[in-house]
């Protein structure tokens, strides 16, 4: 107890009210890295061929990796970082939550609920689903709702397969998709026949409640999500790789895993086969406030309720060249520097070119409650925009947009 709270007393001290946090690189064994994460090229399978490349950072995160044997415990965990010595953001919120997230935040959810990360693929990924809360309980696990905002510093190039997949098209029979899970193992089972690509944009996103089957395309995408890392892959091809059944069941409880009905269940039907998908999931960064007088725009790039509940957000702030500014927000959050470089709370800190596995960067910082209630400041020391992207948990910003 102590070690944590004096850890973290010096960490806070030595950032100015910030905790700095080290990269969090998660490796995919049914993924090929895109190479658009700043990971030098001869990193990407620094935790072995076995493990898979590295296509994943994560942010700001206190859930482990659900990544099959060899995973370590702390894959996808985050770490705090002061003066050579890190400890893990995991137990310092268990510790001091209150301070880190606030009364409200830790009285209702009992501590950091989401995290955020990069995605970074070749390919598309296989049409697959996110657990909702009632099947993920069966598997002592949390449900899974997710968003995606693309930033243009991370899609220079949009490689293999720029379009997702995102639900069925509405007409389609449950009797077609059972067709497909009952075909699995001959093959490709063709789930995504019965599918909608959209191609993807820079500087868009979209909401995606739990239930909603989904093949990610090739953009590299900035996720804020809950913390769970639970799924079903329901495609049995993609990129001409064959997927494992056992991805299919991964989180299914070991008498459903012949159970057609009980995977079929996960769907959420309603969901999946709904008119107007677009219309209702896709996002547009929305401006806040008119401040280009005060020297920065800000916009929300993730927003909408889930299933009626406030689960996460998120925020691109832009810092113009030269300017310095005192941003305060309502709720604790994680962000990532995503270009350019200047101070913070008169901490330098930079969006680095190349990172080396292991590098300590100074990219990536987690703001308690309490500081960005007070507000920080930010100083543009550069020539081009800083942008940061800030991601929220629950009940962090109710003055967000609805997208219903």
């Amino acid at each position: 107890m102590d070690n944590v709270k004096n850890f973290t007393s010096k960490a806070l001290d030595k950032t100015n009210g910030l905790l700095h946090l080290l990269p969090a690189w998660v490796p995919r064994v049914f993924c090929i890295p895109g190479r658009r994460l700043k990971l030098h090229v001869d990193d990407l399978y620094a935790l072995g061929a076995k493990r898979g490349g590295i296509d994943e950072r994560w942010f700001a995160s206190t859930c482990p990796a659900d990544n099959g044997p060899g995973t370590p415990p702390d894959e996808g965990m985050s770490y705090a970082y002061c003066d050579g010595q890190k400890m893990l953001l995991k137990d310092i919120i268990a510790e001091l939550g209150t301070d880190m997230l606030g009364d409200k935040v830790m009285n209702k959810w009992g501590g950091l609920k989401v995290f955020s990360k990069f995605f970074d693929n070749m390919d598309a990924l296989p049409h697959h689903i996110h657990l909702g809360k009632s099947h993920a309980k069966n598997v002592g696990m949390e449900g899974k709702p997710e968003a995606y905002y693309f930033p243009p510093q991370v899609n220079y190039a949009e490689n293999n397969f720029p379009y997702t997949f995102f639900g069925l098209e509405p007409g389609t029979t449950k009797e077609e998709v059972i067709n497909c899970l009952i075909d699995f193992e001959k093959g490709d089972n063709k789930i995504t026949n019965l599918s909608k690509a959209y191609r993807l944009e820079v500087e868009t996103g979209w909401l995606l409640p739990p239930g909603i089957l989904h093949a990610p395309g090739s953009f590299c995408s900035y996720e804020p999500q809950w913390a769970s890392d639970v799924y079903g892959m329901y495609q049995s091809l993609t990129a001409n790789k064959v997927i494992d059944r056992s991805l299919l069941v991964k989180d299914v409880p070991d008498k459903y895993k012949n159970d057609i009905d009980y995977i079929m269940d996960i769907i959420d039907w309603d969901l999946n086969v709904t008119p107007h998908f677009k219309e209702k999931f896709f996002l547009k960064p929305v401006p806040i406030g008119d401040t280009k007088e005060k020297g920065y725009v800000e916009r929300w790039v993730v927003y909408g309720k889930v299933n009626g509940e406030e689960v996460f957000s998120a925020k691109e702030l832009n810092v113009f060249s030269g300017k310095k500014v005192t941003i305060k927000d309502t709720g604790a959050y994680g962000f990532i520097t995503m270009q350019g470089h200047g101070k913070i709370n008169d901490i330098n800190f930079e969006s680095p070119n190349m990172i080396r596995f292991g590098d300590i960067t100074k990219d990536e910082f987690f703001v308690p409650y309490m500081s960005a209630a007070k507000g920080v400041t930010i100083e543009n020391t550069g020539q081009e925009n800083l942008v940061l992207l800030k991601h929220f948990g629950p009940d962090c910003n109710p003055d967000m947009p609805d997208k219903g």
